[in-house]
């Protein structure tokens, strides 16, 4: 199963509490599974409005299940910023 570093930004690195954390999944759903897990409350409220990218790359309108992650990859977990 690859491992994957989730980097968290803005509201989702408050609520996590953390700026990164391994995770270890096959899938950009299975990594959102893990964190929900790992975190609980306002972090799982946080995500529902967050955009992702992988290794760079936008997720869009993917389906989470759909999105394969590479060994040694990066999730980025992007809430809403506000400005411009």
């Amino acid at each position: 199963m690859p491992k994957v570093t989730v980097r968290y930004w803005a509201a989702a690195k408050a609520a996590a509490g953390v700026a990164e954390e391994a995770y270890d999944a096959d899938t950009l759903a299975e990594a959102l599974d893990a964190v929900r897990e790992r975190h609980p409350g306002e972090l799982t409220r946080v995500l529902q409005r967050c955009s992702f990218l992988i290794d760079g790359d936008p997720v869009g309108t993917r389906g989470h299940e759909t999105v394969r992650l590479a060994d040694g990859g990066t999730v980025e977990v992007l809430p809403p910023f506000a400005g411009g």
